[in-house]
């Protein structure tokens, strides 16, 4: 493959100008530019694009030059003394014999397929070569009404890092009459707009907004407004800005003049495209309308998918008899009102929608937040059973369900009482003495008492009886000399 691709670029270096237009042309490159441009994005091309039928249309090319080259040279010198209208004659028939020999010499080469698609200087694809083109993913806050502007390869006209690329288009009268008639969803935001959106030019995949840097975007004679960078409260980490549509309308000729957009990008490496979208924007009170319409999960089901959850695994040794699921939004900690969840979600914890649309109304993630995997627009379902159980369990914020499917409240219990069952000593009282039990003693019907410490005793008491302890100890090596009592006069021991 390595020596595929060197011997394509240096077929490549030798191409004249109108060889370079028609490789670009035949994959829906731009052939405008000198050849030095010309040579750099035929070696793009060879370099990150070479598919096998670009590789043999460049063969192609080098070999129809140097077949023509060489059967020029194998021509026989012209006569002398030849009149003008006798010379452009034989001119003539000289060049149609030249296509003659040269097709029997190189017989692989088609001419007619070869020239035959290409018309004016205009190219176009061969039926059986189609390139891919690059989608963008659908927006749930975005319904699109029209295509302006397919997404288009935004390609670099020199060497420099910030580069622009232009766009002119013109709104048909049916595009100015939908913005016009169309409701504002705030004081000069229409809820029908000309959005710009740009990605990566990847075809394998939908792909996701994505701002190249230093963009910039001008309509018309004035600079759009583009979504600024989060703050992050993180040290160390970078700000990240949102990618999402950008709205043209307002600076737009609503006629029929023609728009003229300019998207100055810098040029970093990687390609982006850019496309324009004739789109109707939603609020998240819309998608939860159309959520309840066609997205609520029938109880039947649900309770369907609660045994499936706990049904005894013969491979497991753990039988699960229940499963608790709180009444409570993960999100913002409130009783749920419309209980919904991901169906690509493995857990039968529910979190609102009304909130969740809210959030990502704002700040767009779609991320769950019960197992933080994604939970996009087009997965959540609205929990029937769940739903049911809400509306006929007002008192609990917790409920089990069961291996047959059923369910049950889970209430607080209530606080269990703290009081003591044996006396309660006060510290400091006159009757300390008379309220201590007999260390060996039986309480009320025979059963123990509790141990009670005397906190009222100098710490020194219980060095003493550790002192005590060690003369047993050594009473072997003779008596000890009686120790008087510490204590003072008008105090007793509780020992």
């Amino acid at each position: 493959m390595a020596a595929e691709l060197v011997e394509a670029k240096n077929m490549v270096m030798s191409f004249r100008v109108s060889d370079l237009q028609m490789l670009l042309g035949f994959v829906g490159r731009s052939k405008s530019g000198l050849k030095h441009e010309l040579v750099t994005r035929a070696l793009q091309l060879v370099q990150f694009d070479c598919s096998p039928e670009v590789f043999k249309k460049i063969k192609e090319l080098y070999e129809t030059r140097y077949a023509k080259k060489s059967s020029e040279a194998a021509q026989p010198q012209p006569q002398q003394h030849r009149s003008p209208e006798a010379l452009s004659i034989h001119s003539a028939y000289d060049r149609g014999s030249t296509v003659a020999r040269t097709s029997i010499s190189t017989p692989n080469i088609d001419y007619p397929a070869l020239y035959g698609k290409y018309l004016n200087g205009l190219g176009r694809l061969p039926p059986k070569v189609v390139k891919p083109e690059v989608r963008l993913v659908k927006l749930p806050f975005y319904t699109t009404l029209d295509e302006l502007l397919k997404p288009t390869e935004l390609v670099p006209q020199n060497n420099e890092k910030l580069q622009e690329s232009p766009c002119i288009f013109a709104l048909t009268p049916r595009q100015v009459e939908l913005i016009r008639n169309s409701r504002e969803l705030q004081p000069g935001v229409k809820s029908v707009q000309v959005v710009l959106r740009i990605c990566y030019t990847d075809t394998s995949a939908p792909q996701e907004d994505q701002y190249p840097p230093n963009i910039a975007v001008k309509v018309n004679h004035s600079y759009c407004s583009v979504p600024g960078y989060y703050p992050s409260n993180k040290p160390g980490v970078e700000p990240k800005r949102p990618c999402r549509p950008i709205n043209l309308t307002h600076l737009m000729y609503l006629s029929a003049a023609t728009n003229r957009i300019t998207v100055t990008w810098g040029n970093y490496g990687k390609s982006y495209s850019v496309g324009l979208y004739l789109v109707r924007q939603m609020t998240s009170a819309e998608l939860l309308q159309r959520l309840k319409t066609i997205g609520i999960k029938h109880p039947e089901l649900c309770k369907a998918l609660v045994k499936e959850k706990l049904r005894l695994d013969p491979d497991s040794e753990i039988a699960t008899t229940g499963v608790r699921v709180s009444l409570i939004c993960p999100l913002v900690k409130m009783r749920l009102s419309v209980p919904c969840r991901a169906e690509t979600c493995a857990h039968l914890q529910c979190f609102d929608a009304v909130f969740y649309l809210q959030m990502n109304e704002k700040k767009p993630t779609w991320m769950c937040p019960v197992c933080d995997k994604p939970a996009p627009y087009d997965q959540l379902i609205i929990d029937g059973l769940l739903s049911k159980i809400l509306t006929e369990c007002e008192d609990a914020d917790e409920i089990e369900y069961l291996v047959d499917g059923s369910w049950c409240p889970i209430r607080a219990e209530k606080e269990r009482s703290c009081s003591p069952q044996c006396p309660i000593l006060v510290l400091g009282s006159s009757d300390v003495n008379g309220l201590l039990p007999t260390p060996n003693g039986n309480g009320e019907n025979g059963k123990a008492t509790a141990d009670v410490v005397d906190l009222t005793l100098d710490s020194s008491s219980s060095e003493e009886e550790e002192e005590e302890d060690e003369e047993e100890d050594d009473d072997d090596d003779g008596p000890q000399p009686k120790r008087r009592c510490s204590y003072e006069k008008g105090l007793v021991s509780a020992c």
